[in-house]
């Protein structure tokens, strides 16, 4: 079956796509995610009627609403700025995320990129690498604006991560060196 597409508005009025997919699997319930190039994809139960579709629609938007909110206040100004700065220089304005902002609670990560759910396209990074040069710290926050791209670390993001951003393999030497030091592995621990 066909996917469906709607239009609806966020708290700005701006226009959202949303591609709605029948899923056999689902029997009640519907799930969404934001996809990369912004546009929700909506999947719902195979025999949900019509009439059920714009409430549905209605609900999604104001749950937009609800975590554009909760984004605002768990967004640091200043390291959104500095991701918008890495998206338009390395990623040409392309990449979309929810929300930015520095953690202290990351024990082995750097950083971390949700995917679904309420938090979906929150980026948290490690506020242990402040002290870190500059280019290191944007190739983490880049890392992090891939996985809003690519969830996990396949060959494509990799690639992908290496081309935009040329200085990748020399940041991941200086936090491997780091790792090194304290007896840990970053492979193992920084970027799972």
């Amino acid at each position: 079956m066909a996917d469906e597409y709607y239009t609806i508005r966020d708290e700005n009025q701006h226009l959202i796509q949303v591609r709605l997919r029948r899923d056999r699997r689902l029997r009640k319930t519907m799930r969404w995610e934001r996809l990369p190039d912004g546009a929700i994809l909506v999947r719902i139960p195979l025999r949900l009627p019509k009439r059920c579709i714009a409430p549905m629609l209605e609900k999604i938007s104001q749950e937009l609403d609800k975590l554009a909110q909760v984004s605002s206040r768990r967004t640091d100004a200043d390291l959104q700025q500095r991701a918008e700065l890495i998206n338009h220089k390395y990623f040409d304005g392309k990449i979309q995320w929810s929300a930015i902002r520095w953690v202290s609670n990351m024990q082995s990560q750097l950083g971390s990129c949700s995917q679904g759910g309420t938090t979906d396209g929150h980026i948290r990074i490690s506020d242990k690498i402040k002290s870190w040069p500059e280019w290191v710290v944007n190739y983490v926050i880049a890392h992090e604006l891939m996985h809003c791209k690519y969830p996990n670390h396949s060959a494509c993001f990799w690639n992908e991560l290496r081309t935009v951003y040329p200085l990748t393999e020399r940041a991941r030497g200086f936090a491997a060196g780091i790792y090194f030091k304290t007896g840990q592995s970053l492979e193992d621990k920084a970027e799972e």
